[in-house]
Protein backbone atom coordinates (compact mmCIF):
# COMPACT_ATOMS: atom_id res chain seq x y z
CA UNK A 1 0.00 0.00 0.00
CA UNK A 2 2.79 2.37 0.85
CA UNK A 3 4.49 1.61 -2.45
CA UNK A 4 1.30 2.37 -4.39
CA UNK A 5 0.92 5.66 -2.57
CA UNK A 6 4.47 6.84 -3.29
CA UNK A 7 4.11 5.75 -6.92
CA UNK A 8 0.90 7.76 -7.35
CA UNK A 9 2.52 10.83 -5.81
CA UNK A 10 5.50 10.51 -8.15
CA UNK A 11 3.20 10.20 -11.17
CA UNK A 12 1.33 13.34 -10.15
CA UNK A 13 4.47 15.35 -9.43
CA UNK A 14 6.13 14.50 -12.77
CA UNK A 15 3.78 16.60 -14.98
CA UNK A 16 4.05 19.44 -12.50
CA UNK A 17 7.84 19.25 -12.64
CA UNK A 18 7.78 19.25 -16.43
CA UNK A 19 5.46 22.28 -16.41
CA UNK A 20 7.82 24.18 -14.12
CA UNK A 21 10.81 23.32 -16.33
CA UNK A 22 8.96 24.41 -19.47
CA UNK A 23 8.00 27.69 -17.83
CA UNK A 24 11.61 28.31 -16.86
CA UNK A 25 12.81 27.52 -20.38
CA UNK A 26 10.17 29.35 -22.43
CA UNK A 27 8.93 31.85 -19.91
CA UNK A 28 12.18 33.71 -19.34
CA UNK A 29 12.62 34.80 -22.96
CA UNK A 30 9.00 36.02 -22.98
CA UNK A 31 9.64 38.13 -19.91
CA UNK A 32 12.86 39.46 -21.40
CA UNK A 33 11.22 40.24 -24.76
CA UNK A 34 8.45 42.17 -23.05
CA UNK A 35 11.08 44.77 -22.10
CA UNK A 36 11.43 45.95 -25.70
CA UNK A 37 10.02 48.62 -28.03
CA UNK A 38 6.85 47.88 -29.97
CA UNK A 39 6.29 50.39 -32.79
CA UNK A 40 2.81 50.81 -34.27
CA UNK A 41 2.18 53.02 -37.32
CA UNK A 42 -1.08 54.36 -38.75
CA UNK A 43 -1.14 55.57 -42.36
CA UNK A 44 -3.84 57.98 -43.55
CA UNK A 45 -4.50 59.34 -47.05
CA UNK A 46 -6.91 62.02 -48.27
CA UNK A 47 -7.75 63.12 -51.83
CA UNK A 48 -8.48 66.66 -53.02
CA UNK A 49 -9.52 67.55 -56.57
CA UNK A 50 -7.68 70.65 -57.83
CA UNK A 51 -8.99 73.22 -60.31
CA UNK A 52 -6.10 72.33 -62.60
CA UNK A 53 -7.61 68.87 -63.04
CA UNK A 54 -5.03 67.05 -60.94
CA UNK A 55 -5.68 65.03 -57.80
CA UNK A 56 -3.82 66.02 -54.65
CA UNK A 57 -2.88 63.13 -52.37
CA UNK A 58 -2.06 64.06 -48.76
CA UNK A 59 -0.31 61.31 -46.81
CA UNK A 60 0.30 61.27 -43.06
CA UNK A 61 1.88 58.49 -40.99
CA UNK A 62 1.69 58.46 -37.19
CA UNK A 63 4.12 56.32 -35.18
CA UNK A 64 3.63 55.21 -31.57
CA UNK A 65 5.98 53.18 -29.39
CA UNK A 66 3.69 50.96 -27.34
CA UNK A 67 6.59 49.01 -25.85
CA UNK A 68 8.46 49.53 -22.59
CA UNK A 69 11.87 50.39 -24.05
CA UNK A 70 13.34 52.96 -26.44
CA UNK A 71 13.66 52.28 -30.17
CA UNK A 72 16.85 53.71 -31.71
CA UNK A 73 17.76 54.74 -35.27
CA UNK A 74 14.12 54.74 -36.36
CA UNK A 75 13.57 55.03 -40.12
CA UNK A 76 10.35 55.28 -42.10
CA UNK A 77 10.09 54.54 -45.82
CA UNK A 78 6.94 54.87 -47.94
CA UNK A 79 8.22 54.54 -51.49
CA UNK A 80 5.30 52.61 -53.00
CA UNK A 81 4.14 55.73 -54.89
CA UNK A 82 5.09 55.18 -58.53
CA UNK A 83 6.92 58.06 -60.22
CA UNK A 84 4.93 57.34 -63.39
CA UNK A 85 1.68 58.16 -61.58
CA UNK A 86 2.56 60.60 -58.79
CA UNK A 87 4.64 63.75 -58.52
CA UNK A 88 6.07 64.68 -55.13
CA UNK A 89 4.97 68.23 -54.26
CA UNK A 90 5.82 68.71 -50.58
CA UNK A 91 8.03 66.76 -48.19
CA UNK A 92 9.73 63.39 -48.68
CA UNK A 93 8.55 59.79 -48.63
CA UNK A 94 11.16 58.85 -45.99
CA UNK A 95 12.06 60.10 -42.52
CA UNK A 96 14.50 59.19 -39.75
CA UNK A 97 14.50 59.77 -36.00
CA UNK A 98 17.38 59.28 -33.60
CA UNK A 99 15.13 57.47 -31.13
CA UNK A 100 11.52 56.90 -30.13
CA UNK A 101 11.06 56.57 -26.38
CA UNK A 102 8.53 54.22 -24.79
CA UNK A 103 5.09 55.85 -24.98
CA UNK A 104 6.33 58.54 -27.39
CA UNK A 105 4.78 59.45 -30.74
CA UNK A 106 6.13 60.79 -34.02
CA UNK A 107 4.52 61.78 -37.30
CA UNK A 108 5.50 62.42 -40.89
CA UNK A 109 3.54 63.80 -43.83
CA UNK A 110 4.02 64.60 -47.50
CA UNK A 111 1.91 65.66 -50.47
CA UNK A 112 1.68 64.16 -53.95
CA UNK A 113 -0.20 65.07 -57.11
CA UNK A 114 -1.43 62.86 -59.92
CA UNK A 115 -2.92 63.44 -63.35
CA UNK A 116 -3.26 59.74 -64.14
CA UNK A 117 -6.77 58.37 -63.84
CA UNK A 118 -7.21 54.95 -62.27
CA UNK A 119 -7.31 52.91 -59.08
CA UNK A 120 -4.08 52.85 -57.09
CA UNK A 121 -3.31 50.17 -54.49
CA UNK A 122 -0.79 51.52 -52.01
CA UNK A 123 1.47 49.39 -49.82
CA UNK A 124 2.06 49.87 -46.09
CA UNK A 125 4.99 52.02 -45.03
CA UNK A 126 8.04 50.20 -43.67
CA UNK A 127 9.51 51.17 -40.29
CA UNK A 128 12.91 49.91 -39.14
CA UNK A 129 14.53 50.45 -35.76
CA UNK A 130 17.32 49.14 -33.56
CA UNK A 131 17.26 47.82 -30.01
CA UNK A 132 20.45 47.40 -27.94
CA UNK A 133 19.83 43.72 -27.14
CA UNK A 134 19.73 42.60 -30.81
CA UNK A 135 22.17 43.17 -33.64
CA UNK A 136 19.64 42.89 -36.47
CA UNK A 137 17.32 45.79 -37.28
CA UNK A 138 13.71 45.27 -36.26
CA UNK A 139 10.99 45.86 -38.86
CA UNK A 140 7.39 46.99 -38.58
CA UNK A 141 4.67 47.97 -41.04
CA UNK A 142 2.04 50.68 -41.03
CA UNK A 143 -1.65 50.04 -41.41
CA UNK A 144 -2.75 49.51 -45.04
CA UNK A 145 -4.84 52.00 -46.98
CA UNK A 146 -7.94 51.49 -49.08
CA UNK A 147 -7.58 51.59 -52.88
CA UNK A 148 -7.42 55.17 -54.15
CA UNK A 149 -9.68 56.02 -57.09
CA UNK A 150 -7.61 58.78 -58.69
CA UNK A 151 -9.58 61.31 -60.78
CA UNK A 152 -12.76 59.31 -60.40
CA UNK A 153 -15.90 60.57 -62.13
CA UNK A 154 -18.08 62.44 -59.68
CA UNK A 155 -21.86 62.67 -60.08
CA UNK A 156 -23.16 66.17 -60.94
CA UNK A 157 -24.07 68.24 -57.92
CA UNK A 158 -27.79 68.23 -57.26
CA UNK A 159 -29.82 71.40 -57.06
CA UNK A 160 -29.67 73.08 -53.66
CA UNK A 161 -26.98 70.61 -52.58
CA UNK A 162 -24.74 73.51 -51.57
CA UNK A 163 -27.54 74.90 -49.39
CA UNK A 164 -27.90 71.54 -47.64
CA UNK A 165 -24.17 71.41 -46.93
CA UNK A 166 -24.22 74.94 -45.52
CA UNK A 167 -27.23 74.10 -43.38
CA UNK A 168 -25.54 70.96 -42.08
CA UNK A 169 -22.35 72.89 -41.30
CA UNK A 170 -23.87 76.05 -39.82
CA UNK A 171 -27.31 74.78 -38.80
CA UNK A 172 -26.75 75.30 -35.06
CA UNK A 173 -25.49 78.86 -35.62
CA UNK A 174 -28.50 79.71 -37.80
CA UNK A 175 -30.85 78.36 -35.12
CA UNK A 176 -29.23 80.52 -32.43
CA UNK A 177 -29.38 83.65 -34.60
CA UNK A 178 -33.04 82.94 -35.42
CA UNK A 179 -33.93 82.66 -31.73
CA UNK A 180 -32.10 85.92 -30.96
CA UNK A 181 -33.89 87.71 -33.81
CA UNK A 182 -37.25 86.37 -32.62
CA UNK A 183 -36.54 87.50 -29.05
CA UNK A 184 -35.64 91.01 -30.24
CA UNK A 185 -38.79 91.13 -32.36
CA UNK A 186 -40.97 90.15 -29.39
CA UNK A 187 -39.37 92.88 -27.27
CA UNK A 188 -39.72 95.57 -29.93
CA UNK A 189 -43.27 94.74 -31.10
CA UNK A 190 -45.12 95.70 -27.84
CA UNK A 191 -43.32 99.04 -27.71
CA UNK A 192 -44.31 99.79 -31.31
CA UNK A 193 -47.97 98.89 -30.69
CA UNK A 194 -48.14 100.98 -27.49
CA UNK A 195 -46.58 103.95 -29.29
CA UNK A 196 -49.16 103.64 -32.07
CA UNK A 197 -52.03 103.57 -29.55
CA UNK A 198 -50.66 106.67 -27.80
CA UNK A 199 -50.52 108.62 -31.03
CA UNK A 200 -54.14 107.69 -31.80
CA UNK A 201 -55.32 108.92 -28.38
CA UNK A 202 -53.55 112.27 -28.87
CA UNK A 203 -55.41 112.76 -32.12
Amino acid sequence: MAIRGSRSRSLISLPLLLLVVLNLIFGSPAIASSDAPFVVAHKKVSLTRLKSGAERVSVSIDLYNQGSATAYDVSLNDDSWSNDVFDLVTGTTSKTWEKLDAGATASHSFVLESKVKGVFHGAPAVIKFRIPTKAALQEAYSSPILPLDILAERPPEKKFEWAKRLLAKYGSLVSVLSLVALFIYVLVSPSKSSAAKGSKKRR
